[in-house]
């Protein structure tokens, strides 16, 4: 039978503002089947997207802290929107914890392009950050980046229903300039898309290429864990689950969207 986390095991602490970043907890309990994994959902506080970033700053500055309180050795920040914004004032707060954080994942989205226009659907704060800006100039070369906002998409996706119309209609609506602009690539630039991904490639069509980067941010994770030479809990150790939102409706989430049979506690922070 699973067990969860002892709780002086060293961890490895996952932070999203809500249920985005499961997608990533789901990559990392692949890859670090017998580490103690701590999942914080700041639903509370979501969407980030929508937030100043002096906001996401002071929120991701305040989870962070509860998880490495909690023994976080290692730290994933799995949320675009946060790492666009606060990783920079996560890394000066804790220098000595290794923190990895989730980016557009523009340089593959580049090289898998054969006619050389690629489309990023991600929230209105991460398209308007200065990282993201970085990161086209940086790497697009002489592709062209059609930067999608999705500004009530994350809100979707958290209520839970993910076959819904209303849904299904959001994503028509957000796919259709990047259909008209001739992209033969999309980049999933938050980490609550891939949960409906079925449903975007939908929308989208078979003929163009849908990207993730959850498998390379939890790759990026387990080689700093290893590098620490940290201990591990034994296979099928369940993530330990936290929300600032509602317990219920997290664990009735995670049991829907990933099969996981995982208590989850209500966070006052």
């Amino acid at each position: 039978m699973s067990s969860l986390p002892s709780i002086s095991a060293p961890r490895l602490g996952v932070f999203d503002s809500g249920v985005g970043g499961l997608t990533v907890l789901r990559e990392l309990r692949q890859q670090l089947p017998a580490v103690a994994l701590h999942y914080v959902a700041d639903t509370a506080h979501a969407p980030y997207g929508l937030r100043e970033p002096r906001y996401i700053i002071e929120r991701s500055l305040k989870v962070a802290g509860h998880l490495i309180e909690q023994g976080a050795r290692v730290l994933v920040v799995a949320c675009n929107t946060a790492t666009a914004h606060a990783i920079a004032a996560l890394r000066q707060r804790w220098p000595d914890v290794p923190i990895v954080g989730t980016e557009p994942g523009i340089k593959p989205a580049v090289a898998h392009s054969r006619v050389g226009r690629i489309g990023v659907m991600a929230t209105p704060a991460t398209i308007a950050s200065a990282r993201f800006a970085d990161l086209v100039q940086k790497h697009a070369g002489q592709v062209q980046v059609f930067s999608q906002a999705c500004p009530g998409l994350v809100e979707l996706i958290e209520r839970g229903d993910l076959q819904s119309e209303d849904l299904r209609k959001l994503l028509a609506h957000l796919c259709q300039p990047l259909l008209e602009a001739g992209v033969d690539t999309v980049l999933m630039g938050c980490t609550h898309y891939p949960l409906v991904q079925t449903q975007l490639q939908e929308a989208l069509g078979p003929q163009i290429k849908l990207l993730n980067i959850e498998s390379a941010v939890a790759q990026q994770a387990a080689r700093q864990w290893q590098d620490l030479g940290l201990s591990t809990q034994g296979p099928d150790c369940l993530p330990m689950l936290q929300t600032t939102g509602e317990a219920e409706a997290l664990r009735r989430f995670v049991q829907q969207a990933l099969a996981w049979q995982t208590p989850a506690s209500a966070l006052a922070l």
